[in-house]
């Protein structure tokens, strides 16, 4: 199993609306980063475990804990020309943009704040604080997982 974090802006979609969706399940639909995707097409498989994660708000911050549960999706949005996120040079075919659904696991304790990680020993390396980084999908260590999840008042078994 490996661990993830992804990045959703909660005006956009939001831990709140994972709550509230069917199944508490969604797509991860919307990626149109190439080095994103490749992470959901190629890296991630199900079973895996993410950080979900709030961009967009003050402070930024891990919200809870989501599973994958399906891999290797179309993303719909990249055929349905009402989209943001329409291409043009995808097919049903051929898709461009491949995504993956996710599950809520659970929710955490307590949120982890952004400028908390930036000031916590055993994450300066992790991808989200690395200057410059903006993916929103991204590949994170067991070690860096279970530090997060401290710090989310979540106990270790």
């Amino acid at each position: 199993m490996k661990y993830w974090l992804l990045k959703s802006d909660p005006e956009t979609f939001g831990w709140k609306e994972l709550e509230r969706s069917p199944g508490k399940k969604t797509i991860w639909d919307g990626v149109r980063n190439y080095q994103a995707r490749n992470l959901l097409r190629d890296g991630m498989s199900v079973g895996d475990l993410a950080l979900f994660y709030h961009s967009q708000e003050e402070p930024p911050a891990v919200m809870g804990v989501v599973r994958v549960t399906k891999t290797g999706i179309a993303d719909p949005t990249q055929f349905d020309r009402k989209s943001k996120y329409y291409d043009d040079g995808s097919s049903p075919e051929d898709p461009r943009w491949i995504t993956v659904e996710i599950a809520l696991e659970r929710a955490l304790p307590q949120p982890v704040p952004l400028p908390v990680m930036r000031g916590t020993p055993g994450l300066e390396d992790m991808v989200l604080l690395r200057r410059g980084s903006r993916l929103s999908v991204q590949p994170v260590t067991d070690k860096e997982w279970k530090i997060v999840l401290r710090l989310a008042g979540v106990k270790s078994r």
